[in-house]
């Protein structure tokens, strides 16, 4: 057998299907080897494709790693200010209702500064998709502690491990949103393998079409590794997200009306 043969058989047995689309830019990505965005944004794009939306759909990029998002999907953007993008997403929403409209943003942006913005987006019920990533780490600023860092966790602004006594608890931002009344689908998802992947893309198309019904927001979580903030391989960080990460923050949807 050919090593030809071989790889195809096994993208065979995986149900991997490589596809190209208008949606995804032919741009090289700023992401570490093993960084998860990636994986991420080929997903959304992917959706959007197969669903025809992509001149109705309006991402808001964040203030974190994934800030360049909109080098890399080709669709309508915003960029907002560190943790607003709920708001301008609202605003965004409100004034073309007929838009596919999107939030991308990471546990820095989403669960600290921009904590207060996104839970009362979601109180609300606006109908938007917010597509929440969790690495558990501050990737872009040098790998400090951020509110979903683990208990003992080792950071840049926490050499000995999250001391939680003194710095709180790791915050689930999924199971706090799913407990308002405006949020209509919550899910937490990942993207390390094929059949990962193949589930983040059902919640992702899930999530805008819930928009065309305007019965409350879709919050999708992606639980994903950050390699050189966890100064890890992207190997070891996979193990390191199973065997950590995935305890605290479970798999499954939280929510769906």
């Amino acid at each position: 057998m050919t090593a030809t043969t071989e790889l195809k058989n096994i993208i065979s047995e995986e149900n991997v299907v490589y596809k190209k689309t208008s949606v995804l830019l032919d741009n090289e990505m700023h992401y570490c080897p093993g960084c998860t965005h990636g994986v991420i944004h080929k997903a959304i794009a992917e959706v959007i494709d197969e669903m025809g939306i992509q001149e109705k759909t309006v991402g808001v990029s964040p203030v974190g790693c994934s800030v360049l998002a909109y080098n890399y999907l080709d669709i309508d953007w915003q960029q907002a200010a560190h943790g607003r993008a709920p708001a301008l997403a609202t605003a965004t929403s409100r004034l073309m209702p007929d838009k596919y409209v999107f939030t991308y943003q990471g546990d820095g942006d989403l669960a600290s500064i921009g904590c207060a913005e996104i839970m009362h987006a979601c109180n609300r019920g606006e109908s938007i998709v917010v597509f929440f990533v969790n690495n558990a780490i501050y990737g872009m600023t040098g790998g400090q502690m951020a509110p979903t860092t683990l208990e003992g966790q080792v950071t840049a602004t926490s050499p000995y491990g999250r001391d939680c006594h003194t710095t709180g608890f790791p915050m689930k931002m999924s199971e706090m949103v799913a407990m308002l009344p405006g949020t209509r689908f919550v899910t937490r998802e990942s993207a390390e393998t094929p059949g990962a992947v193949r589930k983040l893309k059902k919640a992702i198309r899930k999530g805008f079409e819930n928009t065309r019904e305007d019965k409350g927001i879709s919050f999708i979580e992606i639980v994903g590794t950050c390699s050189s903030g966890w100064k890890m391989s992207p190997v070891q960080s996979n193990v390191w997200m199973k065997e950590n990460m995935f305890p605290y923050y479970p798999l499954g949807t939280l929510k769906d009306e």
